[in-house]
């Protein structure tokens, strides 16, 4: 991915660097998984301000991330898109399963729009797949960690984590 520096008008920008990445989604999120989410830093329930000068900001949607994907066992997937997420540091794909259905997961290093994946313990070992870690061999690197099984993923759930 290659990096783009900014134009030094202010301290703040003189040494700052951004990663850009052509193959994220130039329009806009998928509608059905968006839920609203509201601005409520310094506030208590009854919207009263008690902390002063928190909060404001831009406006954000908050994308609804599948971290389970097991009621989806053998049905296989394809990426249809990569997306930039606000509310989290990784990148989200935008994947459509073969019934149609759509969901965003988190991206694993490596995935590309148009990649198959497979959810369930029969899906081969490949970037993206879903699988029980007793079906994952030894020293492989993994991210999206369920703890408890069932509970959705909970561990190496940011960019660049994983776990070995």
């Amino acid at each position: 991915m290659p990096l783009m520096k900014t134009k030094p008008t202010s301290p703040g920008r003189r040494s700052m660097v951004k990663v850009v990445n052509p193959d994220l989604h130039k329009g806009k999120p998928f509608a059905p998984l968006l839920e609203p989410q509201f601005q409520k830093a310094g506030r208590n329930n009854n919207g009263h301000i008690t902390t002063r000068h928190k909060g404001g900001g831009h406006k954000h949607h908050y994308r609804v991330v599948d971290f389970k994907r097991n009621d989806k066992d053998g049905i296989p997937a394809k990426v249809e898109r990569l997306e930039y997420d606000p509310n989290r540091s990784a990148n989200i794909a935008l994947i459509v399963f073969a019934d149609g259905e759509r969901r965003y997961i988190p991206a694993a290093k490596g995935m590309t729009v148009g990649q198959s994946l497979m959810s369930g313990s029969e899906a081969p070992i490949k970037s993206g797949n879903n699988l029980p870690i007793r079906n994952i061999p030894v020293g492989s690197t993994i991210h999206c960690v369920e703890i408890m099984p069932g509970k959705g993923a909970q561990v190496a759930r940011s960019a660049g984590g994983s776990a070995v």
